[in-house]
């Protein structure tokens, strides 16, 4: 097909089309990454939601829509184990009639994501199928797969055109796996209540989400505080079209965190804490002008 003077082959309108359905997904599910999204680079932009909606169309399968629908576990096994053989083969090939899938596998094979992040996003996945509460050397392997590697993959996107030396790149990397652990245990908190009461779901080894301590809290914050501080010091080492939008995220998640502190243990199970939409504008006014993430106390 030819549009003007530029020729657009089937390939390339098909993989447009994708990359807006992917886009679609982050407008539906998440107004405050949605909005960080604006602050990348065009390109860099397509990649991180190429990489969010593969993830998010695997969360519904095991966190609500799926079960909602009438799959049971062993339904939501089978699923999610097509979705990741359907990947694995876009990845492979370069073409799935699954939109979402699609965008995701354009994004891997130009990107370099293969299966060393991958395959434990998705063994991270089926654990949520039956897996209810978790030792300390699960719940790592469990953030490991559900949110350090998916940092990772969006850490490759961010360099597909900005070679780093290999100790650059290694502070990139566990700057991107920290941050995603941060995200994870921020959610951890915020989702006592959905986790605990309507999934049975425990993600603190040795604690009972309803009997969250003061004490619990806090040693719970310092660890993700620590994360955060980490992924702080790697954002300026980041290429330009991707900082303004990683700095936003890690603000966001960084008054996540003072506000979890300031809100008594036991309220947690009842409620779910936010920021302001005031507040995240400023936060990605602040991010847009080149304000630095601030360290956490």
């Amino acid at each position: 097909m030819v549009t003007g003077t530029t020729a657009v082959t089937d390939l390339t309108q098909y993989t447009r089309c994708a990359q807006r359905s992917a886009a679609g997904v982050i407008g539906a599910y998440s107004t405050s990454f949605g909005m960080a999204t604006y602050l990348f680079d065009r390109v860099t932009r397509t990649h991180v939601r190429s990489i969010y909606a593969l993830v998010r169309v695997a969360d519904e399968i095991v966190d609500g829509a799926a079960a909602e629908a009438g799959l049971d576990p062993r339904a939501q096994r089978i699923l999610l184990d097509a979705l990741e053989s359907e990947t694995a083969q876009a990845v492979a090939g370069g073409y799935s009639a699954n939109l979402v899938v699609h965008a995701f596998a354009h994004t891997a094979r130009e990107a370099g994501i293969d299966d060393t992040v991958i395959a434990p996003f998705f063994a991270s996945m089926r654990r949520d199928v039956t897996c209810t509460e978790y030792t300390a050397p699960e719940v790592a392997d469990y953030i490991h797969g559900s949110a350090e590697v998916v940092g990772l993959m969006c850490l490759s996107a961010f360099l597909i055109h900005d070679a780093v030396d290999a100790a650059t790149r290694r502070r990139l990397e566990e700057g991107a796996r920290r941050l995603g652990a941060a995200f994870q245990k921020v959610n951890f908190l915020r989702d006592l209540s959905a986790d605990w009461e309507s999934l049975g779901r425990g993600y603190f080894p040795g604690i009972r989400p309803d009997e969250l301590s003061e004490a619990d809290k806090h040693r719970i914050l310092n660890d993700i505080d620590a994360d955060l501080n980490v992924a702080a010091a790697a954002i300026a080492d980041l290429p330009p079209g991707c900082r303004a939008a990683v700095t936003a995220a890690h603000a966001l998640f960084s008054a996540l965190s003072r506000r979890l502190r300031t809100t008594d243990a036991d309220r947690l199970l009842s409620t779910r804490v936010r920021v302001s939409n005031l507040h995240k504008l400023t936060i990605l006014v602040r991010a847009r002008l080149g304000v630095r993430p601030r360290r956490m106390p």
